[in-house]
C-alpha cells in the first residue's frame, strides 16, 4: 500500500461529528492520501488542524471561491455539486475512496484505478427523506410541484449513474445495505463506522463527572441542528415537560430558530469539548435521538459512558441499541410519541455497565481491519 497512490473523497467538509471521527481514522489508516472535497469551512471544520502535515494535501472545487451565502447553502449551490466532483483529475491515482452521503461517489476515475465507495445513505432528499427535503428546495419558492417533482426525478437518475460509479460499496449499516440495494440496485458489505475505545476511555478517566450547567436529572440530545435531525419535534416534546430539564449540543441551519421556540427548561451548548461532552453523558438521564439514524455513533458514545438511549425505531438505531437493556424506542416519529417514551422512560431500569461487550463490534480495531482487507482486494 506504500506505494500506492491514494485520493480521499468526502461531500464538503463544514462540520464535526461521527462521520468527521471516521474521517480522522481514514487519515490515520491512509496518512499520504491526497483529500477532495467540494469546499472547506475553516471555522466549522477545526479537526481539519488535526491531520495537517507535510505530506498532506487537500483539493476543493470551484465552490471553494463562490460567495459564503451560496456555498453554506446547501440549496443554493444544490446544481453545483455535480459538476463539482465530475471535474476533479483523480487519473493519477490507484485507489479512490470515498465517503458519501450524497455527491462525492460521483467522481470519474480511470479505467485502472479502484473506487471503493463508503455509503452513509444514498442521497438523502432524493430517496429514504424526499418529504422532509423537496419543500425546503429553491424551487418551492414560485414553482410548482409540477415542475419540483421532475427536477427530482432528473436528479434521482443521475444520482443512480452516480452510484454505478464505484467498483466497490461499503455500507456504515444494513439499513443503508438496504437502501443501497432499493436504490442504487447494488450489493454493499456493511462495515460500522469505527468506535475509538481508547480515545473514549482517556477522555472518560480524565473526566470530572460534571456537567457544564450543573444540572440534575436532564435528557441529552447531541446532533447537528438540521431540519431532518427533527431537534424541533424534541423541543416540542418537552412542552409537555416544564419540570424535565433538555440540553441541546451541536450547531446547524436551524440554530436560531430552535433558540426561540425553547422554554426555560431548555439548554443549548453549541462547542462542547469531548471532555464536556463525556461529562454531559454521564449526568444525563438519557439520549434522545428522534430522528431515522442512518447508523447513530452518538449513541455509542452515550452508552460508553453509561447513559441509555431514548430512539426512534427505525434506521440504524436498531443496530445501536439494545431494546430494554441499553435503551427504548419510540414508534412514531412524533412530539406525542416521543413524549410518551419520556413519560415511561426510568433510569434505574437501565444498567449498562455489563453492556460494554455489545459495543466492541464497532471498534475502530474491526473498522480498520476490514476495510483495509476490502480495500487493498487485488480482485477489486
Amino acid at each position: 500500500m506504500a506505494k500506492k497512490r491514494i485520493a480521499i473523497v468526502y461531500d464538503w467538509m463544514d462540520s464535526w461529528g461521527g462521520v468527521e471521527r471516521m474521517l480522522l481514522v481514514l487519515h490515520e489508516m491512509f496518512p499520504t492520501a491526497d483529500w477532495f472535497t467540494s469546499y472547506i469551512d475553516p471555522k466549522k471544520a477545526r479537526w481539519i488542524d488535526e491531520i495537517q502535515n507535510a505530506n498532506f494535501k487537500m483539493q476543493t472545487s470551484f465552490i471553494q471561491n463562490l460567495p459564503s451565502f451560496i456555498k453554506s447553502s446547501r440549496l443554493l449551490s444544490l446544481p453545483l455539486y455535480p459538476v463539482a466532483f465530475e471535474n476533479f483529475d483523480l487519473r493519477e491515482y490507484d485507489i479512490v475512496i470515498s465517503i458519501t452521503s450524497s455527491f462525492a461517489k460521483s467522481v470519474i476515475t480511470h479505467p485502472g484505478t479502484k473506487h471503493v465507495c463508503i455509503l452513509l445513505t444514498p442521497t438523502r432528499w432524493l430517496w429514504s427523506q424526499v418529504d422532509n427535503y423537496t419543500n425546503e428546495l429553491p424551487l418551492d419558492r414560485g414553482l410548482t410541484s409540477f415542475i419540483r417533482k421532475p427536477f427530482v426525478r432528473h436528479l434521482q437518475k443521475w444520482d443512480s449513474v452516480a452510484a454505478q460509479r464505484p467498483d466497490k460499496m461499503i455500507s456504515i449499516a444494513q439499513v443503508v445495505a438496504d437502501r443501497c440495494k432499493a436504490y442504487y440496485h447494488r450489493d454493499s458489505e456493511v462495515i460500522y463506522p469505527p468506535f475509538d475505545f481508547e480515545y473514549w476511555s482517556k477522555v472518560k478517566s480524565n473526566n470530572k463527572r460534571k456537567s457544564r450547567h450543573h444540572l440534575k436529572k436532564y435528557f441529552l440530545v447531541v446532533s447537528r441542528l438540521e431540519p431532518y435531525k427533527k431537534v424541533d419535534m424534541v423541543i416540542r416534546a418537552f412542552q409537555r415537560f416544564p419540570d424535565k430539564r433538555l440540553v441541546i449540543v451541536g450547531t446547524g441551519t436551524q440554530s436560531s430558530k430552535l433558540m426561540r421556540s425553547a422554554g426555560d427548561n431548555i439548554y443549548f451548548i453549541q462547542n462542547a469539548t469531548d471532555d464536556e461532552l463525556g461529562a454531559l453523558y454521564i449526568g444525563a438521564q438519557a439520549l434522545i435521538m428522534p430522528q431515522e439514524e442512518d447508523f447513530g455513533y452518538m449513541s455509542l458514545e452515550a452508552q460508553f459512558f453509561g447513559c441509555p438511549v431514548i430512539a426512534y425505531g427505525k434506521g440504524g438505531a436498531l443496530e445501536t441499541v439494545m431494546k430494554g437493556k441499553t435503551g427504548l424506542f419510540f414508534s412514531e416519529q412524533s412530539a406525542r410519541s416521543l413524549g410518551d417514551a419520556v413519560a415511561e422512560f426510568k433510569r434505574g431500569k437501565y444498567n449498562l455497565g455489563d453492556k460494554q461487550a455489545f459495543l466492541k463490534k464497532f471498534s475502530k480495531e474491526q473498522f480498520v481491519r476490514k476495510t483495509t482487507l476490502l480495500i487493498t482486494n487485488e480482485q477489486l
